[in-house]
């Protein structure tokens, strides 16, 4: 049978399709093999192992995890510089990027007279607006400036209490930077004199809570010293200074130094201050003691620019004309000396006229001698009265002609001079004005000394004799932090530890009375800082001794709350066995290690005594007896 005519040419065809696509298999193999291996091997010289590369076809897939979204874009860069980009297709992931960490919450305030700034970030969770009604809210507050920003994190632990006290801590503080943080509070400002900056760093210390971590920078500020005044007396007594003033702490030793080879012997010391005249006091000081030393006795007195030398009754004219003709052409530019020869008086002079005034230690002054007139004398006496109490004065002075001019001056500076004190006596004639006295004020002698010489000018002579007392102790003043340390461990060692019910927190009958004993002191000793600590032995597990020695000390510091001692500003801390004192092999270790111990917080100082905003950690940590001032108490039996 014969092959129709059409079958053979389709066959043919047909044959021909076959092979074709048998060829076309083994290319695209072939080229999928290849764009397979040269990626690859890209990939591996990229150092991008983690890439899986599948060829499909003309398609070449690439998937893996990148470590970050730029390694996952080289990955793509390189397979488009093997194959054609059109090619690639990006099945990779990249990793998760971790939680972004949450900020550092602070903040700052500023406060001086033209009002309040505060700046900083603070948790969205704080009150931005409280906080700023409460900074409103203080004395003499003035404008508030509220540069705060705000983020949405978790409010850390103790941001809440430091910035509380940061704001309490405001209300006695005309003028401080204040730096807040979570953990700690650091102050920076100024007080008036030393006294204001001891009774401010007790207050701010006493103030904060224990868990704050406070650091404190408290400068005295410099008087402002008007007149700038020094006197130097060189008499029988010896020298000595009546005042003393200098503008540096070199100034101050070269005039001391210069005292000292004059004849001063024993302490002495010049007050730093503002409003030196010139800056050469120092030379001129140095150049008029110097005078005076070779004269051999009188004094010197430097009121700012102008310097009066009196010399000894009995001077030889010849050497106090060469001392004064030396002296002046030495002297600085700006200061001018008037010198002062004391003439003899006569054998036969009348005694001079006098006004004395004697102050009691109760108050009450008398007023006796001579008066220029009527008008005086009711000057003298009205201003007696408004110094010193109207119902304390009792005047018996009479009017006598002939007078000295400025005596009514001289009286009324004299009474002024003897308000400083708390009792003395002053004495006015032509020729001199004594005062003598006692004042509870360790700068009276330097203060009355130039107030007269601007008082009564360059050429009058006057004569302090005045004394330095503590001031008497207020009443009811709180025990200070080391009478209190004192007198707890007083009490612990001398009526035994406290005891609590074997293995639990509760307090031992037999151990109240010691309880009651330490309350007593610690109302004593007013708003301190206290940490109560808790100690175990080592027997037992760890974790059940820390939570015992937690338990018990919270358990005496509610003890002390229910004898209304305040608390506000005690913590109590549970150390377990972590703390021993004595071995835990014996008996006798144990019974000691298992204690209570009360420590007292103290805010950080730097190395010279002064606290500094600073030397702050960063963080705080449970105080040790190297920065704390301690009182060990005591805990019995078994835990």
């Amino acid at each position: 049978m014969r092959l129709s005519s059409l079958l053979v040419p389709t066959l043919t065809f047909a044959a021909a399709a076959g092979v074709c696509l048998i060829a076309a298999s083994f290319a695209v193999s072939a080229v999928e093999r290849n764009s397979e291996i040269a990626m690859r091997r890209a990939l591996d010289e990229g150092n991008m192992g983690w890439a899986e590369v599948t060829a499909d076809g003309l398609r070449v897939v690439l998937e893996g995890t990148a470590p970050d979204e730029a390694t996952r874009f080289a990955a793509l860069s390189l397979a488009g510089g093997v194959v054609d980009a059109a090619r690639v297709i990006d099945d990779m992931s990249v990793t998760p990027s971790k939680g972004i960490a949450p900020p550092r919450f602070s903040a700052e305030i500023l406060r001086n007279s033209s009002g309040i700034s505060i700046i900083g970030l603070i948790p969205a969770a704080s009150s931005r607006t409280n906080l700023v009604k409460q900074l409103n809210g203080l004395s003499a507050a003035g404008q508030v400036a509220d540069l705060l920003e705000t983020a949405s994190y978790p409010e850390p632990k103790g941001w809440a209490v430091s910035l509380r006290y940061a704001v309490a801590a405001l209300e006695l503080l005309p003028r401080a930077k204040i730096s807040v943080d979570a953990q700690s509070v650091k102050i920076t400002t100024m007080a008036k004199s030393a006294a204001a900056k001891d009774l401010l760093h007790e207050r701010l210390t006493r103030l904060a809570p224990p868990e704050v971590k406070l650091t404190l920078d408290i400068v005295a500020a410099r008087p402002v010293i008007t007149p700038f005044t020094l006197r130097f007396l060189i008499d029988d007594s010896g020298a000595r200074f009546d005042a003393c003033s200098a503008e540096s702490d070199a100034s101050r030793a070269r005039i001391l130094e210069a005292a000292r080879a004059a004849g001063l012997e024993g302490k002495a010391d010049c007050v730093i201050g503002m409003g030196v005249p010139s800056p050469n006091w120092a030379r001129a000081a140095e150049l008029s003691i110097s005078s005076l030393a070779t004269l051999g006795a009188g004094s010197v007195t430097i009121a700012n620019a102008d310097i009066t030398l009196v010399a000894k009754d009995g001077t030889a004219p010849e050497l106090f004309d060469k001392v004064v003709g030396e002296l002046e052409n030495a002297l600085p530019e700006v200061f001018a000396l008037h010198a002062v020869l004391p003439v003899p008086e006569s054998d036969s002079a009348v005694g001079p006229p006098e006004f004395t005034a004697t102050l009691s230690p109760e108050g009450q002054v008398q007023l006796r001698g001579r008066i220029n007139d009527e008008i005086s004398r009711d000057i003298t006496s009205s201003y007696a009265k408004a110094r010193f109490g109207s119902a304390q004065v009792h005047t018996a002075t009479r009017v006598v002609a002939d007078l000295p001019s400025d005596w009514p001056v001289r009286v009324l500076a004299g009474l002024e001079a003897l308000s400083h004190l708390e009792r003395g006596s002053v004495s006015v004639t032509p020729d001199n004005l004594r005062l003598r006295g006692m004042s509870h004020q360790e700068d009276t002698l330097a203060e009355i000394s130039g107030f007269l010489a601007a008082k009564l000018g360059e050429a009058e002579s006057y004569e302090l004799a005045l004394t330095y007392e503590e001031p008497p102790a207020p009443k009811d003043q709180p025990l200070s932090a080391e009478l209190c340390a004192a007198q707890l461990s007083a009490v612990q060692r001398d009526t035994g530890k406290i005891s609590f019910e074997p293995g639990s927190a509760t307090v031992a009958a037999g151990s109240r009375g010691v309880l009651d004993r330490i309350a007593n002191i610690l109302e004593r000793c007013g708003q301190i800082r206290l940490e109560i600590q808790g100690h175990t032995d080592s027997q037992g597990r760890e974790a059940m001794n820390q939570t015992l020695s937690q338990a018990r000390a919270q358990s005496i510091l509610n003890e002390l709350r229910a004898r209304r001692i305040r608390t506000s500003a005690y913590i109590a801390t549970g150390y377990g066995e972590s703390q021993p004192i004595a071995t835990n092999d014996s008996e006798e270790g144990r019974e000691a290690n298992r204690r209570i111990e009360f420590h007292l917080i103290l805010p950080e100082t730097t190395q010279d005594g002064e606290t500094t905003l600073d030397s702050a950690a960063a963080s705080s940590a449970p105080p040790t007896e190297d920065d704390s001032t301690s009182s060990t108490d005591q805990e019995t039996s078994g835990q």
